[in-house]
Parts: structure tokens; C-alpha cells; sequence
């Protein structure tokens, strides 16, 4: 099956992202939103990135036309039911998820593959609320969209080979790179990141060593380009909370365990650079340690 139009649900940091490497690629893509001040931020975003594209030559200004030219924001689901590939990325929540895409299994027809950009669910949870289990994968996109290269491909027991073929080719086309990963929570990076993240976090609270020699040590150390201190202000303490809970719940192994301090800083709403406080202070000229009292 070859791709032509792509629907994206969510056009949120990855769902905006998503958008634009597939308008960019050449794909006609709807970016479905419940609220168009949210599509407003999304594109947004595109068009910073686009006009950055442009500046620095990696884009002419023709081809940032054309990209945008493919690009179209809606409010409704009926919007996307001529879609070939449908990749979802709403808030992380199964009930949210399984809303969305039995609604659009009753209006997509049989050709319509659905994709979620999950990074912690079980893909089959969602699959199973579709009567399209065979043309039902994850897309796993890592952020930032435009400028990182991996894709997780996940293929549950009753994904077809054919719709992880037709999305290995899609991946391609839109200039990353897949690999094929089976569908246990966490998939293979969140897999393996999830508990080094929550060990940094323990060995804080441990009192092993202070949050800039934590992160220094595995910098110098292991030549990662940030630390996991650093690594997890980035990604979102809160949203690395809810990962580790639904992680934990999967397999109860005490390693995706959220430790305490964890959960106290999102309780106080120290989300990392996106609240401006995290593990550092972000609120200053340049990044600082917080003082977290231990």
C-alpha cells in the first residue's frame, strides 16, 4: 500500500512536529485539534522551524510554500477520514486514545492505517478498541520531530507484515530512520532510558553526588551529549512521572518505580525547562542547580 494523505491527532510538541516532517516530505496531512488556539500553537511552531529551515539555506523559500501549501488544521474527526496513515498524538491516556480512534474506525475505510506515537502504552490496548488489529502499529517519533532520525516501528500479535512494510517505507520517505520493536510498555529506548533516568533521580536522593557531578559524570564519563539530570528537565519530570507509573504498572519491577523525589517535584509543579524549574533554574540568564533541600 503506498501512503498519499496522512492525518495527525494532536498538534502538540510531537504532533507538530510529526505534521511538518510529513508536509515536508510531500505527504498532504490534516492535523486534527480540539481547539484552534492549539492548532494556532502548533503551526506556529512549523513556521518558526520552516523560516529557520530557510535562513540558513537548508530550505528554499519556494519549498516552505509548497510545504505549507499540504498542511491543513481541523477541529473535525470527518476531516481525516480519507487518510491513508493516521498517527495519533494526544495526551497519554488510554481512554482519550481509544475514543478517538474507534470513532475513526466506524469513518476511515479498511485501507486506513492507525498509528500511535505512544511512548509507554501497549499498543494492542489501543488496537483492540478498532476492528483493524492487522493495520494497527506504533510510530514511536523522539523529539524534536524534525531534527531526530529514529522511529520505533511497533508490531503487536495481530499487526499484519504488510502494515509494518508500508510504514518501514513511509518512515523512509519522510527521512528517518525505523527499526522494529514488539509491543512491551517503553518499546526499546524507553525501555532501557527509563530506568537509568529514575536511577540519577535515586542517586540524588541517596546523596551520591550533586545534581552538576551527576550529570557531569555521565557527560565526561560515558560521552553522552547531556546528563540525565538535564536529559529529564528536557523531556518533562511530569512527563517522565506518568511514564514510569504506566511503565511500572506493566511489569511491577521496582527499577520503573518513580522514586519519591520525583513525584514531590511535579507535586510542586517543578516540571524542568518547560515550567522554567526543574532540576535546574531556568528562569536566569544560564541554567542553575536547584536547591532541592537534600
Amino acid at each position: 500500500m503506498e501512503i498519499r494523505k496522512v492525518g495527525v491527532l494532536g498538534c502538540g510538541l510531537m504532533g507538530s512536529g510529526i505534521a511538518q516532517v510529513c508536509a515536508q516530505a510531500g505527504y498532504e496531512t490534516v492535523v486534527r485539534e480540539i481547539d484552534q488556539k492549539f492548532i494556532d500553537k502548533g503551526f506556529g511552531v512549523i513556521e518558526k522551524n520552516l523560516s529557520r529551515a530557510v535562513e540558513k539555506g537548508r530550505m528554499s523559500s519556494e519549498e516552505k510554500e509548497s510545504t505549507w501549501s499540504r498542511l491543513k488544521g481541523t477541529l473535525s474527526l470527518e476531516d481525516l477520514k480519507d487518510c491513508d496513515l493516521i498517527i495519533e498524538a494526544v495526551v497519554e491516556d488510554l481512554k482519550v486514545k481509544n475514543e478517538l480512534f474507534s470513532q475513526l474506525d466506524k469513518l476511515c475505510p479498511e485501507r486506513t492505517i492507525f498509528a500511535s506515537n505512544t511512548s509507554s502504552l501497549t499498543i494492542m490496548a489501543m488496537a483492540a478498541s478498532t476492528q483493524r488489529q492487522d493495520r494497527f502499529c506504533g510510530l514511536h517519533f523522539f523529539n524534536p520531530v524534525p531534527v531526530m532520525k529514529l522511529v520505533e516501528v511497533v508490531k503487536t500479535i495481530a499487526t499484519s507484515q504488510d502494515t509494518i512494510d508500508t510504514c518501514f517505507d513511509f518512515c523512509r520517505k519522510i527521512g528517518k530512520i525505523p527499526i522494529l520493536a514488539k509491543d512491551n510498555s517503553g518499546f526499546i529506548v524507553n525501555l532501557l532510558l527509563v530506568p537509568y533516568l529514575l536511577d540519577a533521580i535515586r542517586a540524588l536522593e541517596q546523596g551520591v553526588a550533586s545534581i552538576e557531578d551527576i550529570d557531569n559524570g555521565m557527560k565526561l564519563g560515558c560521552n553522552h551529549p547531556m546528563g540525565p539530570l538535564t536529559l529529564l528537565d528536557f523531556v518533562g519530570l511530569d512527563t517522565t512521572y506518568n511514564i514510569a507509573n504506566i511503565m511500572f504498572e506493566e511489569y511491577r519491577e521496582k527499577r520503573y518505580a518513580p522514586p519519591p523525589l520525583l513525584r514531590k517535584m511535579v507535586l510542586a509543579g517543578y516540571y524542568g525547562r518547560k515550567s522554567g524549574k526543574g532540576f535546574y533554574d531556568y528562569t536566569g540568564e544560564k541554567p542553575v542547580p536547584m536547591d532541592l533541600g537534600l
